[in-house]
């Protein structure tokens, strides 16, 4: 597996493919093409010779001069488990810890807990809020009325934990 810089010709295979990644949820408005052309430096593909088969699309905040942010990661549904998106994680926080960033932020929805699971997994904090769901705080209205989110915060020096990866003589033995 490479791990390269993304480029603004990713973008249509990108939408092309997203929407079947998610299984057919609805999810190609959350990348425009500006993703990929205003923010390559910081933003992601993984490819093997089978083709692309994830990305992450991060930024630096021009606000809080301390922070990065990721907007959106994807990996492929044959890829899953595989270490694709810690290898991604890894790569969007060595870059941007070069880039004199201490912490790394980002969201996912109340209710996606496959996310908030491997956000805890690696490493992440969810925020403290005072609305809680199943014992994870989240914010209201974060994105929108009804767009409920979980904030997580990361420090760019804390070691990101190795999540996702299938243990080889388990996966060879179910042959």
């Amino acid at each position: 597996m490479k791990i390269r810089n993304i480029k603004p010709s990713d973008h249509e295979y990108m939408i092309r493919v997203l929407d079947e990644w998610w299984g057919g949820r609805h999810m190609s408005n959350m990348l425009p093409k500006l993703f990929f052309v205003h923010f390559c430096e910081t933003s992601f593909i993984a490819e093997t010779n089978q083709g692309r088969i994830g990305f992450l699309i991060g930024f630096l905040s021009q606000t809080q001069a301390e922070e990065a942010y990721i907007h959106f990661v994807g990996v492929h549904p044959d890829f899953r488990k595989q270490g694709v998106g810690s290898a991604l994680y890894r790569q969007f926080f060595q870059t941007v810890q070069k880039l004199d960033r201490v912490r790394v932020k980002c969201v996912t929805s109340p209710i996606n807990k496959d996310s908030i699971s491997y956000h805890l997994r690696l490493g992440f904090q969810a925020e403290p809020s005072e609305t809680q769901q199943d014992g994870v705080p989240y914010c209201l209205d974060y994105d929108g009325v009804g767009e409920n989110r979980v904030l997580f915060t990361k420090a760019t020096n804390d070691k990101l934990n190795d999540v996702g990866r299938r243990n080889p003589r388990r996966a060879s033995s179910h042959s």
